[in-house]
């Protein structure tokens, strides 16, 4: 294994703030950034175990290497989540209309699996579920998240009570969701080779010990996470298959083909988004024609159900119906039309920023617009958003202040419900609700507008300091713009202009200026 040192910042300042052409003079492949050398919240947080490493230390030489210690960390992380849900385990889940909601222990798995059928020896999406309405009459999970709750169920022990198996039915759960959360964890740590500690965000983030029980939301992370490996690893093919998967288990995975299809757009990389795209609809096919075929209904019960719900929990849009008194019956043309307006302007971002975004940056950028305009943003939500905030804006005291946010909004859902399901009104009221609602949004657009100005401003970018361009962008990495408009365009043709400038002249390229403005 090679030794690989320590990078600091005051020794490669590499450029950072202009349009490039063409490969850059970049950091040595095989050093490793130690968050200490560069971030000041790592550098004080490391003082706990001896201070940070000196700058001839060697990484990476023993067993230890990163990979084998995050996952450490992600474990402990997740396992200490797992005893946070230790109240409602024993009694909450069970017992008491609000004790889930006052010990912040909620989770939906538990509550499914008699109330999906999976109890009784039911089959998702071809069996209709033991109390049916009209709106809802099938499992209404994507095809891939219903496997992994059946392969749960038939793990699950036949014997016992009710309340034995729904206990036993979320342990199993628990410990396949902890495999994915490993998964996630190693995947991020090799789509920046050089900044494998970028992945510690995602492995000690507070709301990944909180929330990673509350759904199945951390089957289609894990899909992701290994989707993005691969594209760093310039395999788009393998990236689309698993992007098709990561649908296949939840929506907005899908998202990740737009900043592609940009960011190709630009660089003039066309085979490699086709090869990702058309990977991604193979793979998406495959997992969701057969159940197409056996059960219509029951395969578009996901995106029937999702179509007709109402604003929910989270979103802006309770607040605005809940102060309204009425819901807005063109709820769904409202949120369709601002993701469109978002996403049309971070494409417009992605062509004409100074210099090509990262697609890490523009995928947090994405999914982020997804559920700050969804009818719902769930407490497991924020699990969609923390790789990509890990491998987009990589420093502690960002990511720990948006972190704070989630937190609080995590507490303060649970209160509210636990103060409008029990008489005794013990938690907040709506209007605490609201403000944790608020809070939690804000905290969420806190990151985005850091990552935007980081894509306007790239010396501010804290993965392209020292000359880095896109680590996570695989056959986009140093490649030269084909296509750009906006500021880019004019940035390039003043180079052109410089260029060509006569030698011994230096005002001319001041004189064209006038007759292009």
């Amino acid at each position: 294994m090679c030794a690989m040192t320590s990078s600091t910042r005051d020794e490669t300042p590499g450029p950072a703030d202009g349009p490039t052409e063409g490969p850059s003079e970049g950091p040595l492949p095989n050093t490793v950034v130690v968050p200490a050398d560069e971030d000041p919240v790592s550098a004080a947080g490391s003082e706990l175990f001896g201070g940070p490493p000196g700058r001839r230390a060697l990484l990476g030489v023993s067993w230890w290497t990163p990979a084998k210690f995050l996952v450490l960390v992600v474990i402990v992380t997740f396992v200490l989540g797992l005893a946070q849900k230790a109240p409602c385990y024993e009694d909450g889940w069970f017992h008491g209309a609000t004790t889930q909601y006052t010990h912040a222990c909620y989770s939906d798995i538990p509550h499914l699996f008699s109330g999906r059928g999976f109890a009784s020896g039911l089959h998702p999406y071809l069996d209709q579920l033991p109390q049916p309405s009209p709106d809802m009459q099938y499992l209404e999970y994507p095809v891939l998240t219903g496997l992994f709750m059946q392969v749960a169920a038939w793990l699950t022990t036949p014997n016992g009570t009710v309340q034995d198996r729904e206990q036993w039915f979320w342990m199993v759960n628990a410990g396949m969701l902890m495999i994915c959360a490993v998964v996630t964890v190693v995947a991020l740590s090799r789509i920046h080779r050089r900044r494998p500690w970028d992945a510690l965000l995602f492995a000690l983030a507070p709301c990944l010990a909180l929330d990673s029980t509350i759904n199945w939301d951390l089957l289609a992370v894990a899909l992701c996470a290994v989707a993005m490996a691969y594209w760093s690893g310039s395999r788009p093919v393998w990236a689309g298959v698993f992007i098709g998967l990561a649908t296949a288990a939840k929506l907005y995975p899908v998202l990740l083909l737009g900043p592609l299809l940009v960011l190709c757009w630009r660089a003039g990389k066309w085979r490699a988004f086709f090869q990702a795209a058309g990977g991604a609809v193979g793979a998406w096919l495959l997992v969701d024609l057969p159940i197409m075929m056996a059960n219509w209904k029951g395969w578009a019960t996901f995106y029937t159900f999702s179509q007709t719900r109402k604003e929910d929990f989270g979103s802006f849009w309770l607040i605005l119906m809940q102060d309204r008194g009425k819901q807005l019956e063109t709820l769904n043309t409202w949120i369709g039309a601002l993701l469109v307006l978002c996403c049309l302007g971070v494409g417009w971002l992605a062509v004409s920023a100074p210099r090509r975004p990262r697609f890490a940056q523009l995928a947090f950028l994405v999914v982020a617009a997804f559920v700050l305009t969804n009818k719902v943003y769930s407490p497991q939500y924020v699990l969609w958003l923390i790789p990509l905030a890990a491998l987009a804006r990589p420093r502690w005291r960002d990511f720990l202040i948006w972190q704070a946010c989630e937190v609080l909004y995590f507490l303060g859902v649970w209160s509210y419900l636990a103060y409008s399901g029990d008489s005794k009104q013990h938690g907040i009221g709506q209007d605490w609700y609201h403000l944790a609602i608020v809070v939690h949004l804000v905290g969420t657009l806190y990151l985005c507008y850091l990552v935007v100005r980081d894509i306007l401003q790239p010396e501010r970018d804290p993965v392209r300091w020292d000359g880095s361009d896109d680590p996570s962008g695989g056959v986009l990495d140093h490649a030269p713009d084909a296509f750009v408009l906006g500021s880019a365009r004019r940035l390039r043709e003043e180079e052109t202009y410089a260029a060509y400038a006569p030698v011994g002249e230096p005002d001319w390229l001041a004189e064209a200026e006038p007759s292009k403005r």
